[in-house]
């Protein structure tokens, strides 16, 4: 995995989240708000809101490592550096988030 280093979260790019949940790697966590999920979100990502994960954390499984995503990345490093802290090995946030996901014409999922 190529992990790129900003402060102390690690961070991927959206080709490398890309082929991690293509091999089945990876959960995909977006922590934006509902509304901006259901506008637009990568296929496969679970929505929990950045202000909802510190209740929600118990329910999250722990089978695989997560990516974590957001609409630019900060608020993916906030998480990523909570969940590493919380035990969740490998999870890393996804630099770019869903604007460079989009903007790269990868497919997208609206409600």
């Amino acid at each position: 995995m190529s992990i790129l280093h900003r402060d102390a979260s690690p961070e991927i790019d959206v080709a490398e989240l890309e082929r991690l949940m293509a091999s089945g790697e990876v959960r995909l966590l977006d922590v934006r708000e509902p509304w901006e999920f259901q506008r637009v979100r990568v296929p496969g990502a679970v929505n929990i809101p950045l202000g909802q994960l510190v209740s929600q954390t118990p329910n999250l499984l722990r089978d695989k490592p997560y990516a974590v995503i957001c609409q630019s990345g900060q608020r993916s490093l906030s998480a990523t550096e909570y969940l590493l802290g919380c035990g969740f090995e490998g999870t890393v946030s996804v630099k770019g988030g869903t604007g460079q996901w989009t903007i790269t014409g990868r497919p997208v999922e609206r409600s």
